[in-house]
């Protein structure tokens, strides 16, 4: 079981429909909403990390989403054996595999 953290941000007037949503979304629930930034922190659980990965484009893909991202991960348990970093958590940088970080954290 996989459990994250996902900070959603979402356009302000359609924060209320968002949050429905999220919670509408299978092994995620809506823990803290900040009405005046459109901040939503929601938690997923999910089988493994691929499943985990999956459920945050889900997010990212519903309407009246500004930004989603995963800013928390615990492993209790996984079935597999991971001999590397999944391919849809790595990416290629100057030839060099590099872990997924979104842009505006690397400034």
């Amino acid at each position: 079981m996989n459990l994250s953290g996902i900070l959603v941000v979402a356009k302000p007037e359609s924060q209320g429909q968002v949050v429905e949503a999220l919670n509408a979304l299978e092994g995620v629930e809506v823990h803290q909403v900040e009405v005046a930034s459109g901040r939503i922190i929601a938690v997923q659980e999910a089988a493994d990390i691929h499943a985990e990965i999956e459920g945050v484009r889900r997010i990212k893909a519903l309407p009246n989403i500004i930004m989603a991202e995963m800013v928390y991960h615990y492993l209790a348990e996984d079935e597999c054996v991971y001999e590397a970093m999944p391919p849809e958590l790595v990416e290629q940088q100057d030839g060099f595999e590099a872990c997924a970080v979104p842009a505006y954290l690397n400034s």
